[in-house]
């Protein structure tokens, strides 16, 4: 589950043929240049949408068997897989970066604002905040779905990418054979042909709710369909990847031809929405594959793109433009109904006038800007072993010269309250949600050794990045509960997210594995919860007790290195906030972010039993 080094090695050779415009050779095996009709499978295309006809026919589900969707209630999280998090923030600060070089050409989507002349201003510091301003270098404006009623043909130009073309939007008029799909639901429909994808050839597809299409395994996972779920995933297609629920509203269609194989989501809704997307995906013997767009598609967050799964190396594009364009691994682009942050960007120009100085950036707004988490975390280096997590170094990408560890957004100031120790998101105040954040760099991704012998990652809980709901692990900041073991498999949660653990403390380097006491999780437990449930005070269930030991852990992870001895003590912190163009810092908010970075040095000293100092200090 952890990012693997060959990856992040990919992932950083990308980034300098990507800067310069990426692009595999022109002249790869298969698929042509987009020119030569494609296989005709099913009756061809029609310029009438054949999932018209199909929604008003209300035909009942075919006798496909379908695998069990995700029962979970969705809910709102504070953030989101933080591991994932690099790549979705260097796929917007890329495209961000073009759509610049877009402008500078004269060459502007429909969508974009004016051309940016003047030079973005530096960060300035009021006492021991920074303050950077967007100058339309940081805030990005929403990137409209402009597809709708087009077509897309993506042909091999080797066997690491593609060339895409604007094609014409007439749907395949054979839809084939309905699938019964829930929410977050996938069903096994494989290709009748091997079908070149990324140099490997693929026959075992899987179609998913939620727009696309997957090789090797299902997802039916509810966590963001957002780029780095398009690159860490499974190999996939996605014409549309979204929250989509065809329980709600809408029809999926499979056409598994012997010369083609048709994916149809007709009037598909939304996650509890009635906004809803019709698109089709096409893939053929040669490797091309064709996106359609239907003219009533209404959603406006998406995914498009093609991936070879676990990946870092992508290209993004404007898919919209007539002309044809190139890349190597993931190729797509990402639309958004509103604006977007750029993190690293911002993280870049606080660098330009303060020295390398810091383990970690937090990095406040003046507007709400999240939608999909309430704060995140994005790890830019990691150099210890033992606690789940690979060796890379993304650091340099951020602006640093290889001190900076991770990069915290807490988004919009305003959401947090005056009183920084006030609960106000379930059992959680603003220190710690921070610790929450801050924690990140080191947790929580710990694996361990079972009763079994096997392998198991019981502990963990929301995007195997968090401690599970039936972990007692000492009221963590990370989705934490403490539990009371009741007697006769009966447990109660005494209390919540106030401290990090002797265990958390073991990964952050504070403490050695003689410190650490044996420690349970509930197995198999009677509850309304699941694993993934951010943590509650007071409730009560059953199950089995599971003790675990450190070595339990260590025989998976391996001993933590460095060790206690060498490890750091004091963590060196940058508060950052960022305002809107045109804006000044309001000197309440200043003093309100003042207040909290104070009582935060209080909070996290006390928190690692006085074994760590968060220092926040500018100079």
């Amino acid at each position: 589950m952890t990012r693997t080094h060959a990856l992040i090695v990919s992932f950083v050779a990308a980034l300098s043929v990507v800067a310069c415009g990426g692009g595999g050779n022109s002249g790869g095996s298969g698929g042509g240049n987009g020119s030569t009709p494609p296989p005709s499978g099913g009756g061809g295309t029609s310029t009438v949408n054949p999932c018209s006809t199909a929604l008003e026919a209300e035909q009942p589900s075919a006798s496909l068997s379908t695998g069990q969707g995700a029962t979970a209630s969705k809910k709102t999280l504070i953030d989101g897989n933080p591991r994932g998090r690099v790549y979705e923030a260097m796929w917007i600060h890329q495209a961000a970066e073009e759509e610049r070089q877009r402008r500078g050409a004269g060459q502007r989507r429909a969508t974009s604002d004016t051309a940016i002349t003047t030079p973005a201003p530096a960060s300035d510091d009021v006492g021991n905040i920074a303050v950077v301003q967007d100058a339309g270098d940081l805030i990005i404006p929403a990137n409209t779905f402009d597809l709708v009623g087009a077509g897309l043909r993506f042909t091999r130009n080797g066997t690491t990418g593609y060339n895409v073309a604007k094609i014409d939007g007439n749907f395949r008029s054979s839809l084939g054979t309905q699938l019964t799909l829930g929410d977050d639901d996938s069903s096994s429909k494989p290709v009748s042909f091997s079908f070149p994808f990324y140099g490997t050839s693929q026959t075992a597809a899987f179609v998913n709710s939620d727009g696309n299409i997957t090789f090797g395994e299902a997802d039916q996972a509810s966590t963001e369909r957002d780029v780095s779920r398009l690159l860490t995933g499974p190999p996939r297609i996605a014409p549309f990847l979204a929250d989509l629920d065809p329980s709600s509203g809408g029809k999926v269609f499979v056409n598994a031809a012997s010369d083609q194989y048709t994916v149809t989501w007709c009037g598909v809704h939304g996650f509890d929405s009635q906004r809803a997307v019709t698109v089709q995906a096409s893939l053929f013997p040669d490797g091309a594959i064709e996106l359609k767009y239907g003219s009533s598609l209404t959603l406006g967050d998406a995914v498009v793109g093609l991936s070879p799964g676990q990946t870092g190396n992508f290209t993004t594009m404007d898919l919209s433009v007539p002309s044809p364009a190139s890349g190597d691994g993931a190729v797509g682009e990402r639309f958004s109904a509103a604006t977007t942050f750029d993190a690293l960007a911002a993280a870049r120009k606080f660098y330009t006038n303060h020295g390398d100085n810091f383990d970690q950036i937090l990095l406040w707004t003046d507007q709400p800007l999240i939608r999909d988490a309430f704060a995140y975390e994005t790890t830019a280096q990691n150099e210890i072993t033992g606690i789940g997590v690979d060796i890379y170094n993304l650091s340099r990408q951020f602006g640093s010269g290889g001190t900076l560890r991770s990069l915290v957004v807490m988004d919009w100031l305003g959401k947090y309250p005056d009183d920084p120790t006030q609960k106000f998101l379930g059992e959680n105040n603003t220190l710690s949600v921070m610790g929450q954040e801050v924690g990140h760099r080191w947790l929580a991704y710990l694996n361990f050794r079972d009763h079994t012998g096997a392998r198991s990652d019981a502990l963990l809980g929301r995007d195997l990045a968090h401690w599970s709901f039936f972990f007692d692990s000492d009221a963590s900041v990370m989705e934490g509960n403490d539990i009371e073991d009741l007697g006769g498999g009966q447990f109660r949660t005494l209390d919540a997210v106030k401290r990090y653990s002797l265990l958390d403390q073991y990964a952050m380097g504070l403490v050695g594995p003689n410190d650490v006491p044996t420690f349970f999780y509930v197995e198999a437990p009677s509850s309304s919860h699941a694993a993934a449930d951010a943590p509650q005070i007071g409730v009560t269930f059953s199950g089995t007790r599971r003790d675990v030991l450190l070595a339990d852990v260590i025989a998976i992870e391996g001993n933590r290195n460095p060790g206690v001895a060498d490890s750091p003590k004091v963590h060196h912190q940058a508060f950052v906030y960022v305002t809107t163009a045109g804006r000044n810092a309001a000197s309440d908010q200043i003093s309100k972010l003042d207040n909290i970075r104070r009582q935060w040095e209080t909070f996290f000293r006390q928190a690692t039993s006085g074994r760590m100092t968060a220092t926040t200090t500018l100079r």
